[in-house]
């Protein structure tokens, strides 16, 4: 069955009941993780201005058979915010990953990465395919130069304004603007969430790492960008999953990227940028059936 209504769902920590949530110190930086399972790791990234939260409902189905850990990513959250250096951010965050893994004696784990963290993830795997066993591109590409032009989305250029918004004005209804960009429906989100995004922003030190990230105090980043030459030397198994609904980037881009990488494809039914939070079972079932098969 699909679910439509994110209100139906258990609460965040009914669904993580059996988790546990930790701060881990890396030789650079600190890691907030929500953690839960045994066997090969399986480390799970979430997109820009969000938190490890937005796994909450696939961290237990998924730790059936992974010791999974979701993660606040590097200036997000509660994992490190400074130093910041929009030069090096995107790269000091794939970093981050590395610098987690080692202070957990992690060699190598599966990685997923949702938007944001699946540059993260992809910068990992190429410079660093050993660490790696499979890795999911979550609706992100923004890290590959690719030589076909696309057709953007008619609301493509919304989310960078909404960002800023929601820490210039920040608000409960600018934090719930920005997450319905990020959505196929609002029904998708659910008001805890959104109270929980409302409450983290609501600490200046975060808003305050938000707003660099975002591009408001801060100079916008470099990002990391791949011709497609390099991405096809990609030499771990890859999953792009994609979705049906994304505002910004449609599934064409997630089949063309797979193309490029030798990489599996899928994607995830009435979704647009967060299919593990809006289709929570179809995701697990995808992740799972990858890394497993």
């Amino acid at each position: 069955m699909v679910v439509n209504d994110a209100a139906s769902r258990p609460s965040l920590w009914v669904a993580l009941l059996g988790a546990q949530v930790r701060i881990v110190a890396g030789r650079q930086w600190r890691h907030r993780v929500i953690e839960a399972g045994t066997g090969d790791a399986l480390i799970l990234v979430h997109g820009v201005g969000s938190s490890a939260e937005l796994f909450a409902h696939n961290v237990m189905p998924l730790a059936r058979h992974f010791h999974v850990y979701a993660i606040d990513a590097l200036y997000h959250g509660y994992s490190s915010l400074e130093p910041y250096d929009a030069e090096n951010r995107v790269r000091w965050q794939a970093d981050a990953l590395l610098d987690f893994m080692d202070a957990e004696h992690i060699p190598w784990a599966h990685l997923e990465g949702e938007s944001m963290g699946a540059g993260m993830v992809f910068d990992v795997a190429m410079r660093h395919p050993e660490r790696c066993g499979k890795i999911v591109i979550n609706s992100g590409s923004y890290f590959v130069a690719l030589e076909r032009d696309f057709e953007p989305g008619p609301e493509a250029d919304l989310l960078v304004p909404l960002c800023r918004e929601s820490v210039v004005s920040f608000s409960r209804d600018s934090i719930r603007r920005r997450m319905e960009y990020l959505v196929a429906s609002p029904d998708h989100l659910s008001e805890e969430l959104v109270d929980l995004q409302f409450r983290l922003y609501s600490d200046p030190a975060i808003r305050e790492s938000m707003s660099r990230v975002y591009g408001v105090s801060a100079p916008r980043p470099r990002l990391l960008s791949y011709s497609e030459a390099e991405a096809a030397k990609l030499s771990v198994p890859g999953l792009v999953l994609w979705t049906d609904r994304n505002r910004g980037q449609g599934p064409e881009i997630g089949e063309y990227l797979a193309r490029c990488l030798r990489a599996e494809h899928r994607v995830i039914q009435n979704a647009a940028h967060w299919p593990q939070w809006e289709q929570p079972a179809a995701h697990d079932a995808v992740v799972t059936d990858f890394l497993l098969g």
